[in-house]
C-alpha cells in the first residue's frame, strides 16, 4: 500500500482507549495509520498493546476502566482531574485528529470540547444506538466529525440524524478463522473429543453473574440429567468473577450432582466456544464471538427488576431482537430468553434442542459464515482510511 505524501511536519494523532478491548483496537489502528503516515506521532491514553505499536501513552488505559455507578462516583474526582490535564495537554500538542475509542462516557465529552476548538474528531465504535436511545446519534454527531461503526446497520441510523458514519467491519471477524477447528480447541483445553460440551458464560461482571448464574446452573443440571456424558465448562473473566460464581455454585441445590461434569476456568472463553457443541450465554459481545465460532447458542439476560421496568416504561428499548447474531441476520436464528422468560426449564429445553437436533445446528453454519464474511473487512485498514480521508479530503 502506498503511503500518502508526508506533510511538512509529521502528522499527530491523539487516541484515547479506555479498556483492554479499546487497547487492541487502538494498536491495530496505530499500525494501519503508520502504513499511510510513516512519520506520524501517536499519543494519548492507551495500554500495553498500543505501546508495543509505538504509541506514547501519557496515561494508561486502566485509569479509565471503571464500571458501575458506585465505582464511577468513587473515582469521579480522579477522572475529572485526568480529563482536565488531558484537555490541556491535547490542546498544547495540537493533534491533526483525535480518535476516541469506545469509552463513550469519557470520550464523547472530550471529543466535543476538542471539536469546538477546531480539532478534527473521530469516535471509533458506535454505542448501541440500534438497540436503544437512537436519539443519542445526534449527541454523538455533535462530538465527532466522523463515527467509525463495527456493524453494517449502524451508518443508516446515523444518516437519519445527519451524522457522518462509516462501516469499517469488526476486528473480531478479522481475528477469528472462518472455519474454526473444534478438535484443536478441545485438545488445548483438555476436553474429551467424543463427549458433548456445553459452554456456560453467565457474563463478565459480578452483577450479571449474580442475576444469571443460578438459573444457568439449574439449567445445566437439567441438561446433564438428560445427557449424562455432557462436559460443562464455565470460563470466567477474572478472579472477581470467579469468586462470585463459586459463591453461587456453593449454594446451588444440585452442586454435588453437577460437580463431576463441571469445570471452571479463567479466561479462554473464545477457545471454549470453538470447542463446544452448544453455548449458553449472557446477551452481549460474547454472542458475536459465539457466532464467529459457528456454534449454536442460547442467549439469555435479566436486568435488575427496577431497571427493566424503567427501560420498558420509558420506551427506551427499540428492538425486538437483542443478540447480535439475530440483529445482524434480521431474523431469529438463535433463541433469546429475556427477563421472565429466562427460567431453568426454558434454558435447558433450548440447549437440548441444539444438542439433539443436529440438522438444525448444522443449518446455522452457512448463515453464521455469511455474517462473518460481511463483518470481515480488515477493520483497522478501513478505519485508518476513513481517518486519513477526514484529515486529507483530497485523498478520498
Amino acid at each position: 500500500m502506498t503511503a500518502s505524501a508526508s506533510p511538512a511536519s509529521p502528522r499527530r494523532v491523539a487516541l484515547v482507549a479506555g479498556e483492554a478491548s479499546g487497547d487492541v483496537l487502538g494498536a491495530g489502528l496505530v499500525d494501519a495509520l503508520r502504513e499511510r503516515w510513516p512519520d506520524a506521532q501517536f499519543a494519548g491514553v492507551g495500554g500495553d498493546r498500543m505501546r508495543e505499536s509505538g504509541f506514547d501513552a501519557w496515561y494508561d488505559a486502566s485509569e479509565l476502566a471503571v464500571m458501575g455507578l458506585t465505582e464511577v462516583l468513587r473515582h469521579l474526582p480522579r477522572l475529572l482531574r485526568l480529563r482536565g490535564a488531558l484537555r490541556r495537554r491535547l490542546l498544547d500538542w495540537q493533534p491533526d485528529v483525535f480518535v476516541g475509542i469506545d469509552a463513550p462516557d469519557f470520550n464523547l465529552g472530550l471529543e466535543r470540547w476538542l471539536k469546538q476548538r477546531g480539532i478534527a474528531t473521530v469516535h471509533y465504535v458506535s454505542p448501541s444506538v440500534w438497540a436503544w436511545r437512537e436519539k443519542r446519534a445526534e449527541k454523538i454527531g455533535r462530538s465527532a466529525d466522523r463515527v467509525l461503526c463495527l456493524f453494517p446497520m449502524e451508518p443508516a441510523i446515523y444518516a437519519r440524524h445527519d451524522v457522518d458514519a462509516r462501516f469499517v467491519g469488526h476486528p473480531l471477524a478479522d481475528e477469528m478463522p472462518l472455519e474454526p477447528d473444534r478438535d484443536a480447541a478441545r485438545h488445548e483445553l483438555g476436553l474429551d473429543l467424543q463427549r458433548p460440551v456445553l459452554a456456560v458464560l453467565p457474563g463478565s461482571r459480578v452483577g450479571e453473574i449474580e442475576r444469571l448464574a443460578p438459573d444457568f446452573l439449574a439449567a445445566a443440571t437439567r441438561v446433564l440429567a438428560a445427557e449424562p456424558a455432557l462436559q460443562i465448562v464455565v470460563p470466567l473473566a477474572n478472579a472477581q468473577a470467579t469468586a462470585a460464581f463459586e459463591r453461587i455454585l456453593e449454594s446451588h441445590a444440585d452442586a454435588a450432582a453437577l460437580a463431576p461434569a463441571l469445570r471452571v476456568i479463567q479466561g479462554r472463553a473464545r477457545t471454549l466456544m470453538i470447542a463446544s457443541d452448544v453455548i449458553l450465554l449472557a446477551s452481549g459481545t460474547a454472542t458475536l464471538e459465539g457466532m464467529l465460532a459457528k456454534r449454536p447458542m442460547v442467549v439469555a439476560y435479566r436486568l435488575a427488576p427496577t431497571t427493566y421496568r424503567m427501560v420498558k416504561g420509558l420506551g427506551l428499548l427499540k428492538v425486538d431482537r437483542y443478540s447480535l447474531p439475530n440483529v445482524l441476520a434480521g431474523e431469529s436464528l438463535v433463541p433469546e430468553l429475556m427477563q421472565d422468560a429466562c427460567t431453568p426449564a426454558a434454558l435447558a429445553d433450548a440447549v437440548l434442542h441444539w444438542l439433539r437436533d443436529r440438522h438444525a445446528a448444522a443449518a446455522l453454519q452457512p448463515r453464521f459464515l455469511e455474517l462473518h464474511q460481511q463483518l470481515r473487512c480488515d477493520a483497522s485498514a478501513r478505519a485508518a482510511e476513513a481517518i486519513v480521508h477526514l484529515v486529507e479530503p483530497r485523498n478520498g
